[in-house]
């Protein structure tokens, strides 16, 4: 007999035989046992067609189908235990043997025995559909530790296979029981066991700094996930909210496993997701992204305050006192009981604000970062809601990095200007990381990082910085040279959190129309890692500072950031700054100096950060520059805010024959060399104009100069210790004296910080942590041609001759007795004019006037300044013979 009739006969009633055949035999008709029960179930098919009508199995005879028939009642000797009372099995021993005996089966290749797949129920038959209790038992014990023989793996695998979804969609799939069992046990299986290169594990360390802090949110790197789970981190993006709802209950069970009472202090565990691969732009959202997880940048412009908000609500009824619950709030609508289950009564019912359990909540706004708006368009915004400990890590100002699932949600007012049906949109945060220190050195490479420190290793690297600012404008060394300072920066200080100085150096350019002011600005804009530009007529007090405004829905007082808060840690360019009203431009002082903003408006009273260094362009009264009188004369700014500015710049567009046909030429080359249609090399000549305007020395690419600026900034602080304290304290009491003398902008201790930031920055421009005496001077170099550039045209050449020595530094010899040769050059010229109503072609000076003015500088030996390029280029010829130094015009 075959093995499968066990099986069979088991499954009827104990002690009972097959009694089919009773059923087409007559009484007292004695048949022989089935031979196969195959031929008998196909035997009874046959004789019901025979009999026509059939058997009344119902009727009065029908206690004789009950009768004892020994013949048929019993079981077959062959392959029973004769020692074993199955009766007394119990039903999950009977099934788990007849799962053994299926098994036996299946290994000796009988299948089903004889009988026809169909006829007979078999629980494996779903086995691909759904897992049984058994393999969810099996799951779990796998997921604690416990080994698990071979053949039970394959059934979970076989079972779980997470990546044939069956036609289902990722968000369907994952809300399943069996998906939804097997990514648990995948991510905790993950938490346990990943480890970095040196062995570590990585989130034991970092569930025990997480709990160091008491704080609830588990930081997964997407990129640490995908390596080990790549399906976990397909579906992830997917279906966020449900995988992220998944993923916090093996958080929490891996933290509780570490720490057991640590959910005393959290109660959630909360998994946050970041470096997601792709960076979506705010004004690239679209209906695409919906439901998706997502990562975008921008800037935070306002946050309301920490609000309550329901998670869990329980429902008290006013009549019977019953506590109806607990019904999970979502964000999208309210969950409102129907009707009490105790009285049957429809309301009103009352919140338990005992037993309700609450969250924070917060909204900001977060606008795109300035330096990515594309030119003319208006910055997109987008709402973000912060839930749990989230809150309050991010405030208005903060350049953050937002990671979270964009999702819609119904608005009225929305509806009612744009017609039905119209949602709104909002970004629910689950990651948020501000771009703070150390952000924008991550994005450098090893190789970056080998060219900038090659670079510093140049000895004349500060005069190819100087060279590189702006290397489409002609000219301007002086103004090149302050912008390059100030966006090295110095140090800022604050002993002991009580006097704060600040780092930052703030650029006045001031001068004639035409002379390259914003186009300066615009390149600062280019170059500046993070930079905000506006203009003087386009900015009000509360656009440049910060503004309190009502919120359009929950209608509570909220705080917008302008463009000095947005600029934090970066430059704000300010064109146009002489157009600025008075009341407008007062509100910077505090700005340029305090580093900070004082808010006090419809009873909120804060400060926000404002650390940034402010470059203005301003043009003079009248239009132009007016050398014969002061400074303060020829501006319209107060002596509060010109003493704010550590180098004021004044741009004077003077008419030197020479430099202005070299200016022309070089303005014509530039043209041609970077028209669209121009040629690689169609212009050798170019580089020669190029010459006079970089100190002779070859500039850096843009790309380079712009990471050696951030390398600089992050990771170089210069310290003071060797500096030459003497030598500042007496050019600053020189200074107050001719300040003092003659009328001008007044010399104040800022300019003693002035001096210090600048020699700050020019240490960080070479990459050293001590400020050198070559620092020193250059940072009393820069702040004396600013002072002496602001003076009266009549004061300016005593003064220059007064601190010769200082102005000397770092010049060529051959630059200054250029200088020199230029000024009597001009006194010949308008001597001339003068003389003879008009300028000669050719202007004669004699070598002895040179000679006798290069004695008092202590140059002797002028034979290589008559032979350099600059002398030549300049159009000047030495005539030995008659001593004379001839320009052509």
């Amino acid at each position: 007999m075959a093995d499968s009739s066990e099986s069979f006969h088991m499954a009827t009633s104990p002690g009972r035989g097959s009694r089919r055949g009773d059923l087409t035999s007559s009484p007292g008709r004695d048949l022989p046992p089935f031979e196969d029960e195959s031929e008998g179930l196909l035997g009874d098919n046959i004789v019901d067609e025979e009999d026509g009508d059939g058997e009344e199995l119902i009727g009065d005879g029908m206690e004789r189908d009950y009768r004892n028939i020994p013949e048929l009642d019993r079981y077959e000797a062959e392959g029973l235990d004769e020692d074993e009372d199955l009766s007394e099995l119990s039903p999950s021993a009977r099934a788990e043997a007849e799962a053994a005996m299926r098994r036996r089966d299946r290994e000796q290749g009988l299948g089903m025995g004889r009988i026809g797949r169909g006829l007979l129920y078999d629980s494996e038959d779903e086995d691909d559909k759904r897992p049984t209790k058994r393999q969810r038992v099996l799951a779990e014990r796998a997921a604690e530790g416990v080994a698990l023989d071979g053949e039970d793996e394959e059934m979970i695998e076989s079972i779980e296979n997470l990546e044939d979804m069956k036609g289902h969609t990722v968000r369907e799939w994952v809300s399943m029981a069996g998906p939804r069992l097997e990514i648990y046990h995948r991510f905790k299986n993950f938490l346990r066991t990943h480890v970095d290169e040196h062995g570590h594990n990585v989130f034991k360390e970092r569930i025990s700094d997480m709990c160091k802090e008491n704080k609830e949110s588990l930081l997964v790197n997407y990129e640490e996930l995908a390596s080990r789970e790549h399906v976990l981190a397909y579906f992830l993006p997917e279906a966020p909210a449900e995988m992220l709802k998944i993923f916090d209950e093996p958080a929490k069970e891996v933290v509780l496993a570490m720490y057991p009472k640590y959910d005393r202090i959290a109660h959630e565990i909360h998994v946050r997701i970041g470096n997601l691969p792709l960076v979506e732009e705010l004004r690239s959202l679209r209906q695409l992204h919906l439901n998706q997880l997502i990562r975008t940048s921008g800037v935070v412009t306002s946050c309301t305050g920490v609000l309550p908000q329901l998670g869990m609500v329980k429902y008290n009824c006013n009549k019977c006192n019953f506590i109806l619950g607990p019904f999970f709030q979502s964000q999208n609508q309210e969950v409102k009981p129907g009707s009490c289950p105790e009285c049957q009564s429809l309301g009103p019912f009352e919140i338990n604000m005992e037993q309700t359990v609450y969250q924070n909540y917060q909204r900001i706004t977060i606008q795109e970062s300035p330096g990515k708006v594309a030119a003319g368009r208006l910055p997109r915004s987008k709402d973000a809601i912060l839930l749990a400990d989230l809150v309050d890590t991010c405030k208005p100002g903060d350049e953050i990095e937002l990671t979270g699932i964009y999702h819609n949600n119904y608005d009225g007012s929305l509806n009612m200007a744009n017609g039905f049906p119209v949602f709104a949109t909002v970004i629910l945060a689950n990651h948020i990381a501000r771009k703070d220190e150390g952000v924008a050195v991550a994005e450098l490479t090893d190789e970056d990082v080998k060219a900038i420190v090659a670079l510093s290793k140049d000895e004349r690297v500060g005069e190819r910085i100087f060279a590189s600012i702006g290397p489409s404008i002609y000219g301007h060394e002086d103004i090149k040279r302050g912008l390059a300072l100030a966006l090295f920066g110095g140090e800022a200080k604050n002993p002991g959190g009580k006097h704060k100085v600040r780092g930052d150096i703030n650029v006045l350019l001031c001068g004639d129309p035409g002379t390259a002011k914003s186009q300066f600005l615009k390149y600062v804009e280019k170059v500046a890692s993070r930079a905000v530009f506006t203009t003087g007529q386009g900015a009000s007090a509360v656009g440049l500072t910060a503004y309190v405004q009502r919120h359009p829905v929950s209608r509570e007082w909220t705080l917008e950031a302008g463009a000095l808060v947005l600029a934090d840690r970066g430059v704000c360019l300010i064109d146009e700054f002489d157009k600025m009203n008075d009341q407008d431009r007062t509100s910077i002082h505090e700005a340029m100096e305090q580093q900070s903003i004082s808010i006090s408006k419809a009873g909120i009273v804060t400060s926000l950060q404002a650390r940034c260094t402010v470059i203005a362009a301003a043009n003079p009264i009248g239009g132009r520059y007016d050398p014969s009188l002061t400074f303060s004369e020829n501006v319209d700014l107060t002596e509060p805010i010109i003493s704010r500015f550590d180098v004021l710049c004044v741009v004077r567009d003077t008419v030197d024959p020479v430099q202005d046909e070299m200016l022309a030429r070089f303005v014509v080359g530039s043209h041609i060399k970077h028209h669209p249609s121009n040629k690689e090399g169609g212009v050798a000549s170019l580089e020669e104009v190029v010459l006079p305007n970089t100190f002779d020395v070859p500039p850096i690419p843009q790309e380079l100069l712009r990471k050696y600026i951030i390398y600089a900034k992050e990771r170089v602080r210069p310290k003071l210790n060797q500096m030459d304290q003497d030598k500042v304290a007496r050019i600053y009491s020189d200074l107050r004296k001719e300040s003092m003398a003659t009328g001008s902008i007044p010399i104040t201790v800022r300019h003693i910080e002035s001096m210090i930031r600048m020699a700050e920055a020019h240490a960080r421009m070479h990459l050293r942590d001590y400020v050198l005496e070559d620092d020193v001077n250059m940072a009393i170099r820069v702040m004396l041609e600013s002072f002496i550039d602001t003076q009266k045209f009549s004061v300016m050449r005593s003064m220059r001759k007064t601190f010769a020595r200082y102005l000397a530094f770092r010049r060529d010899n051959n630059e200054l007795l250029l200088f020199i040769l230029k000024q009597l050059v001009s006194e010949q010229v308008a001597y001339q004019r003068n003389r003879y109503g008009a300028q000669q072609d050719t202007i004669e000076i004699a070598e002895k006037d040179l000679v006798d003015k290069a004695r008092q500088i202590n140059i002797h030996n002028l034979s290589a300044f008559y032979d350099s390029d600059l002398f030549r280029s300049n159009k000047f010829s030495h005539d030995g013979k008659k001593k004379l130094i001839v320009q052509q015009f």
